[in-house]
């Protein structure tokens, strides 16, 4: 019996060796993992989930796409404040619904920043911020942070939301859930008051006439007239008078 575990022993333990060196060869050879695939904002949110509608409307308007592309060729780096499910269940009914197509795009660029903010550079930022949206110095997309310890706070002029947590990042995207949809002043606020108009030149006033003195300036005109006329009357006279005289 010993003699056989030996002889077989001999048989396996070559066999053994073969296989060790031989795994070890391939996985000396074998292909380093290829670089990671490019950046998508879509997969992210769906993978951390409780964000369907914010999906929705990334779909719809493009801006989902548009993000990609624009994290894969510039080094600038974005960042996407994400209101979850909740935050979108609080607000009014019909309130998307409401919306034109470009409003929908106004409401989601509203929510993305063209630069990458690590949560170390919310306390270091200024005010306002500037979005995909538009011009945030204006009155139509006014986005400005504070903060407080570890809390950070945005504001529209129309709603008031909180960062709840870092959903992802990478270094060169930064998603951030929020606690409420961000409500711009373009599309929620109160309707700026128009401008007033520029006052008109004011018009030189002519002076008004007295009738009451018209009766007596007519008179006047009268008079005047009667005296040229007795005047004419008494020249002619004169002249007669000396011609009869000469002859």
């Amino acid at each position: 019996m010993t003699t056989q575990i030996l002889s077989l022993s001999k048989i396996l333990l070559p066999l053994i060796l073969l296989f060790a060196t031989t795994t070890t060869t391939l996985a000396e050879f074998a292909m380093p993992p290829g670089p990671p695939g490019p950046t998508n904002v879509t997969k992210i949110l769906e993978k951390a989930g409780q964000f369907t509608t914010l999906l929705h409307l990334l779909d719809i308007t493009k801006v989902g796409s548009q993000i990609n592309t624009q994290l894969n060729n510039s080094d600038q780096g974005m960042t996407v404040f994400a209101p979850s499910d909740n935050a979108f269940s609080s607000l009014s009914a019909g309130t998307l619904n409401s919306l034109s197509d470009q409003q929908k795009d106004e409401l989601v660029q509203f929510h993305v920043i063209p630069t990458y903010i690590s949560a170390s550079q919310f306390q270091t930022l200024s005010n306002p911020l500037r979005t995909q949206a538009g011009d945030s110095t204006f009155y139509k997309f006014p986005l400005n942070i504070t903060t407080s310890g570890n809390s950070v706070n945005l504001t529209t002029g129309v709603v008031n939301a909180t960062v709840a947590n870092l959903v992802y990042t990478d270094g060169s995207l930064a998603v951030y859930q929020v606690d409420k949809v961000l409500l711009p002043m373009s599309l929620f606020g109160p309707i700026p008051p128009a401008e007033a108009p520029a006052p008109e030149p004011e018009k030189k006033k002519r002076k008004p006439v007295d009738i009451s003195d018209a009766p007596a300036a007519v008179e006047d005109n009268k008079s005047s007239g009667v005296r040229r006329g007795l005047h004419g009357f008494m020249g002619g006279l004169m002249i007669a008078f000396f011609g009869i005289l000469i002859l």
